[in-house]
């Protein structure tokens, strides 16, 4: 069986939905899109939960293993938000998003791209977020932070950060159990490749770095690094 192993944060530069869920089906494991510029920024749409632009086109279609994603309690706690109403809303958010979507194996990550700057326990607000979902439990941060913080999560099975700005594997506890979503722009990103780890493009999908054909090159760029990394596996 062929090893899936590219999928992407989330955000993308795209306009017309179902050009946008497209996109996504060609990756090894699919996700769901969120299109910042029809209202999918991560603060806009958690101010109602559950709506995204391509939800329901995405859920036309069933999955062996899919990847989905929601802002983190932390990151709207940042954002001026008190805990309960942080957590009710990630909640909302992500029940929504998991009500009739089909798949057999489902990946959900916490988007918390400022996590570095928390001063707080940001893993107690993970727990009963993660705990109310069959779901393996993932976090994406954008930015550099006190990594041990999250080698040493007791919650998080899935670490995805940018590897093309920053070096994990300098860390005295490096992985332990955690499995490591790659975000690459070369090969030389990825340091240490093991068995269950992901590869994905690095922040920015969104930003106005990418545009939809930068989308198309760049995934045409990870299918090759795979393609070379699980040859280097055999």
């Amino acid at each position: 069986m062929k090893k899936k192993i590219i999928t992407q944060i989330g955000s993308l530069p795209h306009q017309d939905i179902k050009q946008a869920v497209r996109y996504s089906l060609k990756h090894d494991i699919p996700f769901l899109p969120e299109l910042p510029k029809l209202g999918d920024g991560i603060l806009d749409y958690i101010k109602n939960p559950g709506k995204l632009s391509c939800l329901e086109e995405f859920k036309k279609h069933g999955f062996a293993t899919v990847k989905v994603q929601c802002v983190g309690p932390a990151t709207l706690i940042l954002a001026g938000y008190n805990e309960n109403e942080a957590v009710e809303r990630v909640y909302e958010h992500i029940s929504a998003i998991l009500d009739n979507l089909q798949a057999r194996e489902i990946i959900l990550f916490l988007d918390e791209p400022a996590l570095g700057q928390a001063g707080f326990n940001f893993e107690e607000l993970w727990i009963p977020i993660f705990e109310s979902f069959k779901a393996v439990p993932g976090v994406h941060v954008c930015g550099n932070m006190d990594w041990d913080k999250l080698l040493n999560s007791k919650i998080i099975k899935i670490i995805s950060f940018d590897a093309s700005k920053f070096d994990i594997t300098q860390y005295p506890k490096y992985r332990g159990d955690k499995r490591i979503a790659w975000g690459i722009e070369k090969r030389e990103d990825v340091r240490d490749f093991q068995e269950g780890d992901f590869l994905t493009l690095p922040c920015g999908m969104d930003s106005g770095i990418y545009n939809i054909e930068d989308c198309k090159a760049e995934l045409k760029k990870l299918k090759k690094v795979s393609k070379e990394l699980l040859k280097n596996q055999k």
